[in-house]
């Protein structure tokens, strides 16, 4: 009865794998394809929440652009638009930045010691808006058009629109990232039953000559190897959110120095509870999986068994 034992505790007779070799390569298989899978679903919910946090603070936000206008004053212009704007419904505040602030803004874009001086830069107006009352930027960008040449209002929404794209195809990449990797698990799952079965022939005809069902066979094997993988996920899940500061220290680190370019797209990026919490449901998906799986295929290779 290679492969498997009896065991006698509680008068129940239970089957257990009894190879160690077997059971640590299962063990290594599924603790690696968990951690894989636990951390693509956890930076996946990092970078979704730092998106979604950047466009919260985009959508409170608007700029007023002026360029510069042959036989105007600038300063002046500046001036008029930040009153318009405070007039505005569902404008809290309205700052004008000066050049040095415009300037810098061009920084991450241009790299810093270019000489700015002789160029047309265009001037800034920062609008912070409030939820009660609605603004009507719409209504604004009219009134700005009609009394101030070449100003023009910015809302973000092609910044949000870009940062809701990029946001949305890492966490579709991550969800197909994580279905192949549970997929693996499974036939990983699927080919250690049928293995343990096929070298335990002696074991199962005994059952069977017992009275022992096909169900209770497969639950049997279906509670053993649930066993074996939770403790493998466990393991995995644990890696992995021990990595999880690692992991947003890169992102930081790769986003790079403040006012870089990257740190102006992609903004930081956060461990937060949710993260840790999606670890713990791959886990528990990987635990249910290797259950069903085991079961399911117990069952299918008695029936062969029969059929053969």
């Amino acid at each position: 009865m290679s492969g498997f034992r009896f065991l006698r505790r509680d008068r129940r007779p239970a089957l257990v794998l009894s190879d160690p070799a077997a059971s640590r390569s299962l063990l290594a298989i599924v603790a690696i394809l968990t951690f894989l899978a636990a951390l693509a679903a956890a930076g996946a919910e990092m970078v979704a929440a730092s998106s979604r946090e950047w466009r919260a603070a985009l959508a409170r936000e608007a700029t007023i652009q002026l360029r510069p206008q042959a036989g105007r004053d600038i300063e002046a212009d500046l001036a008029r638009a930040a009153s318009l704007a405070r007039a505005a419904a569902g404008v809290a505040e309205a700052r004008i930045l000066s050049r040095a602030d415009a300037e810098a803004l061009l920084e991450p874009w241009l790299g810093r010691g270019l000489d700015l001086a002789s160029l047309p830069v265009p001037r800034l107006v920062s609008l912070r808006l409030s939820a009660d009352p609605a603004p009507d930027l719409r209504a604004l960008e009219r009134r700005l058009a009609a009394e101030i040449p070449g100003a023009g209002l910015d809302d973000h929404g092609a910044w949000r629109a870009r940062l809701s794209g990029v946001a949305n195809t890492i966490l579709g990449a991550a969800a197909a990232l994580m279905l192949v990797i549970l997929a693996a698990s499974g036939l990983a799952v699927a080919f250690a039953t049928r293995g343990a079965m096929a070298g335990s022939r002696d074991a199962v005809d005994v059952l069977q000559l017992v009275g022992a069902t096909d169900r209770f066979v497969a639950r049997v094997l279906a509670l053993r190897f649930l066993a074996l993988a939770a403790a493998a996920a466990a393991a995995g899940a644990a890696a992995a959110a021990l990595s999880l500061p690692l992991l947003g220290w890169i992102a930081a680190l790769a986003s790079g120095a403040r006012g870089s370019e990257d740190g102006v797209l992609f903004g930081t990026v956060s461990v937060g509870l949710r993260a840790y919490l999606l670890i713990l449901c791959v886990a528990a998906a990987v635990a249910a999986i290797a259950g069903l799986v085991s079961a399911a295929t117990a069952k299918r290779f008695l029936r062969e068994l029969r059929a053969g």
